[in-house]
């Protein structure tokens, strides 16, 4: 340990009941087992509310019939939303038709729904299909261990299909830290797989309270920041030299979450530490967990991740103390670059001669919409592919490994079934929601479904200014938690209340600048009338092919956030 008085540096004060909560629960298992046999209702108590979100579960209800279900003095139809683990976002066919089979069955919406946190959700279960869910999961593989929660989360890799070699290395180390940071209680497996009943007497990474918030990780391979890395408390960007893996610059402290009206809380891109060879990994991985374990804010909840930590210890002093119980010392970081943000569409080949079809999946969510049947599709494909699939952080699918032979028959089923469309614009492929309404319990205004007009209106202002082929970073997310990672948007719209957002303009294309507030509380209509005449100024007075978010910044319609702690809450222009 290095010399520093850790309580020295602990905030003072009453304990956040989530704490109270963790300390009591017996290592996560509260009472859950028992209320699962409760069918007088759909849901569940307060502290087991909370804590079957270790387990990848929330609970929700159907908000478009909530208020309908009270008058008929009926509880809201109570459901839970299931986050699988996939380290890196790697599935089988035989596990594809698995899900889908079950999402089928036994959930109410049907739907397979692609994630940002490189995973699938299943929406829609019912209390009574909980345990036959994470059986079914179980048999083929698959698990939902901490995937929400005050723990590391699923653990995102750059699906990158053309560096083989770096990226099987990279998704090697992705899973190996999942591992490595998993919670380590036998909670999971006894109330859901039937599992034989452990004592746990300690938790050696997590610690027996857990973390103070959740915790999210990355393995990102420059030049591709598909991951978005300042949106996650901790990053190891992928190093190589001659095709190999030598070891991982490391990233700590980035987040995107805020509370509106809450000037403490802030969007934060990441520090960057420095560089570690790969023998590291998970000595610095477990060091920086433990480090926020013990340092984080477990009294306000609010200032509780990771990024709050490093602004109020001080970076330089987080880093050291992550070097003393690592036994190591960051060198200087390598030279890197990223230069591209979204995924790759189209057949790309790899350098190991396989193929890669990467499919647009609007909002992430599979489904048989009409003339687009791309459940069935999806299905179809699982059941003569070879390779694997790939989720991708920004919620599409890679059809990864595909011989030479086989690449016909996959494009025609993928166009068959609307999985593919050459008429998909830029833009479109450009622009991220998150589910938001009616499932989500957070949500201000709508985001999954008012994407895809909203993005037809910013097509047609691209088209009146002749340009149909640009696009421009868009994300829209309900509420202002983060899921749809608006904070690194071009243009990010945070709900604000029914039909209202925030508008916020500055990103840049390739993740690495914090956009700033430019109105507040407007409508869609609204800001697609800002948007036109800002998209009019930016091809007239555009420097060279100036991304729009670069623009906005030169010509002083949005200053830039240099240091989100002190000036992101500063509204407006470029002083005169």
């Amino acid at each position: 340990m290095s010399d520093i008085n850790i309580e020295d540096l602990q905030v003072q004060g009453k304990l956040a009941d989530n704490e109270r909560l963790k300390r009591e629960s017996n290592f996560l298992r509260g009472t859950i087992a028992e209320e699962l046999n409760d069918q007088i209702t759909g849901g569940f108590s307060a502290d087991n509310f909370q804590l079957i979100r270790f387990h990848g579960m929330y609970q929700q209800d159907d908000r478009d019939i909530r208020a309908e279900r009270a008058k008929q003095k009926l509880e809201p139809l109570h459901t839970v939303m299931l986050r699988a683990r996939l380290p890196g976002g790697i599935i089988q066919p035989k596990q594809w038709l698995g899900i889908d089979q079950f999402a089928e069955d036994k959930t109410i919406y049907g739907s397979i729904r692609l994630t940002t946190r490189q995973t699938f959700q299943f929406h829609g279960v019912l209390k009574r299909n909980m345990k036959l869910m994470h059986q079914t999961l179980n048999d083929m593989g698959i698990d939902s261990i901490a995937t929400a929660g005050d723990v590391n989360r699923n653990v995102l890799c750059t699906s990158n299909p053309i560096e083989s070699e770096v990226h099987a290395e990279a998704y090697q180390w992705a899973t190996k830290i999942s591992k490595h940071l998993l919670p380590k209680t036998n909670a999971y497996a006894e109330i859901w797989l039937n599992g034989e009943k452990a004592v746990t007497t300690e938790e050696p990474i997590l610690g027996s309270t857990y973390l103070p918030r959740k915790f999210k990780t990355t393995v990102a391979i420059p030049p591709l920041n598909d991951v978005d890395v300042h949106a996650n408390d901790l990053n190891f960007i992928a190093i190589a030299e001659g095709g190999k893996l030598i070891g991982f610059n490391v990233l700590v402290g980035g987040g995107l979450a805020m509370t509106h009206g809450d000037t403490a809380t802030y969007p934060r891109k990441a520090t960057d530490f420095g560089f570690i060879p790969l023998e590291a990994t998970l000595d610095v991985a477990a060091a920086v967990v433990t480090t926020q374990r013990d340092l984080g804010n477990r009294v306000n909840r609010k200032n509780a991740k990771t990024k709050y930590t490093l602004e109020r210890v001080g970076a330089d002093v987080f880093k050291a103390e992550v070097e003393s119980r690592a036994s190591i010392k960051f060198e200087d970081s390598r030279p890197y670059e990223f230069t591209e943000r979204g995924d790759r569409f189209g057949w790309v080949e790899g350098i190991d001669g396989k193929h890669h079809l990467t499919l647009f999946i609007e909002n992430g969510r599979i489904l048989d919409f009409p003339n687009k049947p791309l459940k069935t599709g999806m299905r179809k494909i699982a059941e003569i592919h070879q390779g694997d699939f790939r989720m991708t952080a920004n919620q599409n699918l890679v059809i990864a490994g595909v011989p030479a032979e086989q690449k016909d028959v996959i494009e025609q089923l993928a166009r068959e079934h609307g999985l593919l469309d050459d008429d998909t614009s830029n833009q479109r492929k450009s622009s991220m929601a998150c589910v938001a309404f009616p499932t989500c319990p957070l949500a201000m205004a709508e985001a999954e479904r008012m994407l895809p007009s909203f993005v037809t209106d910013i097509e047609g202002i691209l088209a009146k200014h002749g340009a149909p082929e640009e696009s421009i970073i868009t994300r829209v997310t309900g509420c202002p938690n983060g899921c749809g990672r608006a904070m690194l948007a071009e243009i990010g719209l945070v709900g604000k209340g029914p039909g209202k957002y925030n508008l916020y303009l500055g990103g840049t294309h390739n993740g690495e600048r914090i956009p700033r507030l430019h109105k507040e509380n407007i409508s869609d209509s609204e800001i697609l009338s800002i948007i036109d005449e800002l998209v009019g100024r930016w091809l007239q007075e555009r420097d060279g092919a100036e991304r729009f978010g670069d623009f906005v910044v030169r010509s002083g319609i949005i200053a830039p956030v240099v240091d989100s702690a002190k000036d992101f809450h500063d509204v407006g222009a470029i002083p005169a």
